[in-house]
């Protein structure tokens, strides 16, 4: 698949400006633009980008209300729940991840659930905006049914990803940001435009059985029956560990839709009976401040030795390098902050419709 080249810079202008042709204020369209193109630097292109078409609908059709502004409904000095008015998912998140910092900053601890949201971005955004401070951040969020919990075969659950990002001294900070299934939805889209076969314990047809067919799985999680899906974090079964993360997809589920007052499981849909839904995603943040247990600068010390001993751990046999969480993309965000940001066709068709509709200039980099 060919790729086009365009700087970061300018496909945050892009996006923003299409997000403000939607009636999205300047400051929401912001956050929405910028995680999506954060995202794409860090080589998250599943949710980069390539996402906007689907906010763009979400306004037309109606679940997603653009001049929707968030609302504290309750707040004490650390914890505080927000009301989303089924606005953005991104500048939901953005106010909450800054409340529980804010919260953190004054008491060491602050936690913040989101309710009556949509689809936020990429998790680790929000739990890296801790690190500016000398804080922990932690960021979950709930997701539409797109995996079966362990020996069902409908999806109940969704990929439901965890955040978590530590400050460091010399070192880069460390950020782990992974989903609690097997692989993300996006992932299962790719080989299907590819044509190409999914490793067998990625997925399950409708039989609730292992299949290497990502069309029949696609088709199956999105007609509207909720049959089949992704296997949980640890694949099928219990041999590899599929239980812990079917308990870890639940466990965010319980923080980000039972605790936040927001929906959760097969309740949380865009679709009801082919009309538009608000699907009431909720959200959970949570700030630390390590300078409440230990010296900050003695924190940040042993967070480095951490990640210098890691990887210079002996390594297995043919394996030439040991990576820490969040290594590889900040040097992917350094390869591309440089060179530009690829594009696959269908993002680039995509863009250039919005472009089209909305008269908004689009610049690729011009190939030498």
């Amino acid at each position: 698949m060919a790729h086009t080249l365009i700087h970061h810079e300018d496909l945050l202008v892009f996006t923003q400006q299409v997000m403000m042709k939607m009636g999205v204020s300047k400051a929401n369209a912001f956050c929405v633009a910028d995680n999506l193109v954060a995202s794409n630097l860090r080589g998250i292109d599943s949710h980069g980008v390539g996402r906007l078409k689907r906010y763009v609908e979400g306004i037309k059709t109606g679940y997603i209300v653009p001049d929707a502004e968030p609302v504290i409904e309750k707040e004490t000095l650390v914890i505080a729940s927000i009301n989303a008015m089924n606005g953005l998912g991104q500048p939901a998140g953005v106010f909450g991840i800054k409340k529980a910092i804010e919260k953190a900053s004054n008491t060491g601890v602050g936690i913040v659930t989101v309710f009556d949201s949509n689809h936020y971005g990429f998790a680790g955004y929000y739990a890296m905006m801790a690190l500016e401070h000398d804080l922990i951040g932690i960021s979950m969020t709930n997701s539409e049914p797109l995996v079966v919990p362990t020996f069902s075969r409908n999806a109940m659950i969704g990929t439901n990803p965890i955040a978590f990002a530590a400050p460091t001294k010399s070192e880069r900070s460390w950020v782990m940001d992974l989903a609690t299934s097997v692989v993300p939805s996006g992932k299962l889209e790719v080989y299907d435009r590819t044509r190409k076969k999914i490793p067998l314990g990625w997925a399950t047809d409708e039989t609730g059985h292992s299949t290497d067919d990502p069309a029949q799985v696609l088709k199956n999680l999105y007609r509207g029956l909720g049959e089949g899906g992704i296997f949980p974090l640890g694949g099928e079964g219990e041999l590899h560990g599929g239980h812990k993360g079917y308990g870890l997809a639940t466990m965010v589920d319980v923080l980000c839709g039972v605790l936040s007052g927001g929906n959760y499981l097969r309740d949380l849909k865009f679709f009801k009976e082919g009309k538009p839904s608000h699907p009431r995603i909720g959200h959970f943040f949570m700030a630390l401040d390590p300078s409440y247990f230990i010296d900050i600068d003695s924190f940040k010390t042993r967070m480095d030795d951490m990640i210098v001993r890691l990887k210079n751990a002996e390594r297995a046999e043919g394996q030439g390098r040991i990576f820490v969480h969040g290594e590889k993309e900040f040097e992917e965000q350094d390869q591309r902050e440089e060179k530009g940001i690829p594009l696959d066709d269908k993002t680039i068709e995509s863009l250039i419709g919005f472009s089209e509709e909305f008269s908004i200039d689009l610049k690729f980099i011009e190939s030498n």
